[in-house]
């Protein structure tokens, strides 16, 4: 296996647009936020077929150390809808025991268990809001500490740890 140093991003398409915004935060100098992102590698064209899309996306994901889910409206959804990448991807991720930090689009800092894709509700993961230096810190603290566990559930930090970012 390749080394294991990117960073997946995983959204539904209708979050599409935050996504990108990750990606400018990323070009922007006066931003400090930097991933190597997964999505970089394996390119797969819109007009590939969806067995080549999922094969890509896993090939993707075993070479991820760790994914980022962008938690929107939709979100919940299609990662339950068998036919969706979306769900392929939370699939995987589960599969590979990946540690997951959720980002929620809506700003909430807590826990919201009911917007989770549900096979990954149970997981030890990390919740935080969709701003850069949260999901920076939680890149370099949740990770580096991560070790999988099925039964510990989603957590989230502590308002201090906002506040220590100016945030």
């Amino acid at each position: 296996m390749a080394y294991r140093n990117k960073t997946f991003v995983s959204f539904a398409s209708e979050d599409l647009t935050s996504y990108r915004l990750m990606q400018a935060w990323k070009a922007n100098q006066h931003i400090d936020f930097d991933f190597l992102d997964a999505h970089d590698i394996n390119t797969a064209l819109d007009s590939s077929q969806p067995a080549t899309i999922e094969r890509r996306l896993t090939d993707r994901l075993a070479n991820t150390k760790q994914v980022v889910m962008l938690i929107g409206d939709a979100t919940r959804r299609k990662a339950g809808d068998g036919v969706s990448f979306l769900h392929h991807e939370a699939t995987v991720i589960k599969k590979l025991k990946l540690p997951v930090i959720f980002a929620n689009l809506n700003g909430s800092r807590v826990v919201e268990s009911s917007r989770l894709p549900f096979s990954l509700s149970e997981q030890y993961t990390i919740s935080v809001s969709f701003q850069p230096a949260i999901i920076k810190y939680a890149l370099d603290d949740f990770v580096d500490g991560f070790v999988y566990s099925p039964d510990k559930g989603p957590h989230h930090y502590k308002s201090h740890v906002y506040s220590n970012l100016g945030i």
